[in-house]
């Protein structure tokens, strides 16, 4: 018994460990600039990784203080956790695996490319409107101005998509450049409907445009696919875990069954032998 409790706690450090992680990549998808904008996205990784640390803690102190109950609920709570982080890790592929990736330079990304649930959040207008205020807090458009100062600067940089979505028109307007967020004589203005939503003015530029809006999903998305993967590796960790831990368990009921029955046993065999002793006198 003394063992497989052992096993049992030694185990459920080892989920405690492989919460770490999961928290860490939630913590990191929160502090990014593209991500800490968009608020829905990293919570289910958070909200996950802090039910599996606590949970995990429950057991631990379970099979090192011999409390069985606390390792009742340890096995049943962290099968429906596993539950959970399956289907997080299958929705997290689905919504992110259409559309292109990020590329380097500037270029238009069509949301249309991009899936039906990631096009529902940034055109949900509540919040559209907090991902654009959060975006202008950072002054990620501004900041353009000081770091491509010239034409060839701004054509020879690594744009992030957002750069590229929110604070630049789309290049099929054929805009002609006067600044990094100042650009005139649109020769091409019907393109498409984000070339009239241009402006120059710092607090509208193309924050109404769906490039804007692809752009913040291109963002969200590969640093959501990294941690959709870093999500795999511990759900394959956590299933052996869990695993070994129900052996464990397992074998410990065994053997406090066993040792019941063995005690029974005896007790009954030490009466019926004191029993015959009476009956030869």
């Amino acid at each position: 018994m003394a063992v497989s409790l052992m096993v049992t706690g030694v185990v459920n450090f080892l989920t405690f460990l492989l919460s770490l992680p999961l928290l860490g990549a939630g913590i990191w998808l929160a502090t990014k600039l593209d991500t800490e904008c968009v608020r829905f996205l990293e919570w289910p990784v958070i909200v996950i990784a802090i039910v599996i640390l606590v949970v995990s803690l429950l057991g631990f102190f379970g099979a090192c203080y011999r409390i069985p109950w606390l390792l009742y609920i340890y096995l049943i709570v962290m099968f429906f956790i596993i539950l959970l982080l399956l289907v997080f890790i299958v929705f997290a592929f689905i919504v992110t695996k259409d559309g292109p990736a990020a590329t380097s330079g500037r270029r238009n990304y069509d949301l249309d490319d991009y899936s039906p649930w990631m096009k529902s959040q940034v055109r949900s207008r509540g919040n559209w409107a907090k991902i654009v205020s959060c975006i202008k807090d950072s002054k990620v458009c501004a900041k353009m101005n000081d770091d491509y100062r010239t034409a060839a600067a701004f054509y020879n940089a690594d744009l992030s998509p957002i750069e590229s979505g929110c604070c630049t028109p789309p290049a099929i307007c054929g805009f002609s450049i006067a600044g990094p967020t100042t650009w005139n004589n649109a020769n091409n203005i019907g393109a498409e409907a984000d070339c009239s939503l241009w402006s120059n003015n710092p607090g509208v530029l193309c924050y109404q445009c769906d490039s804007c809006r692809a752009g913040v999903v291109v963002d969200v998305k590969s640093r959501w696919r990294k941690v959709a993967i870093l999500s795999v590796a511990v759900l394959i960790a956590l299933v052996v875990v869990y695993i070994v831990g129900c052996c464990a368990f397992r074998n410990a009921q065994t053997h406090e069954l066993f040792k019941r029955y063995e005690s029974q046993y005896r007790s009954h065999s030490w009466r019926r032998r004191n029993w015959f002793r009476s009956s030869a006198y």
